[in-house]
């Protein structure tokens, strides 16, 4: 049974091949997905923008738009989630809490508070303080890498530019203003 603990054990290798193979097919589906969704967003604004009145969208039309929108967004993110997974073999917490936060959003985004209950605004309400406080903290502990956001939208990570010394300096005068 211990074998199975050895990264080198035959079937360990063989279950990690299948498993990387599966998450290269959702990568090939998520694609499919955020493909149909950009046709569906396109085929959204035109229906919206021929009916009658011509060229005009309502706020109903617009909060619909911005919700397929963020869905597609979504759907990218969670491309950029399994790209990275494929390429390290781990899950950045970082990339998944954003990626929630997004679909937090998109949710505040689409829903029409008129038509929820107290609760269920409030549970809305908890969840957005509940990621942000958690997000904020999961960028607070980990400072050895940091997450950008390339032009394109895909997420890069990198290693702290400032050399081992001028992290030295900063936490000194860090600690010279505690003092003061």
């Amino acid at each position: 049974m211990d074998d199975l603990y050895n990264p080198n054990e035959p079937l360990i290798i063989y279950l990690r091949t299948i498993i990387r193979f599966t998450v290269r097919i959702l990568a090939v589906l998520m694609t499919v997905v955020i493909c149909l969704g950009v046709l569906d967003v396109g085929r959204l604004l035109y229906h919206k923008l021929v009916d009658p009145p011509f060229l005009f969208l309502t706020i109903n039309d617009i909060l619909a738009t911005f919700g397929a929108f963020m869905a597609i967004l979504i759907a990218i993110e969670i491309f950029v989630n399994i790209s990275i997974y494929l390429r390290e073999d781990v899950i950045h917490v970082k990339i998944v809490m954003a990626t929630a936060m997004m679909a937090i959003a998109r949710k505040v985004i689409i829903v029409d508070f008129t038509e929820i209950s107290y609760e269920y605004g409030l549970a809305i309400a908890a969840i957005v303080l509940a990621m942000s406080i958690g997000y904020w903290l999961v960028v607070k502990y980990t400072n050895d890498h940091s997450y950008d956001h390339d032009i394109v939208g895909v997420h890069t990570w990198r290693k702290r530019v400032l050399p081992p010394s001028a992290d030295r300096d900063k936490s000194k005068s860090r600690s010279k203003k505690k003092q003061s």
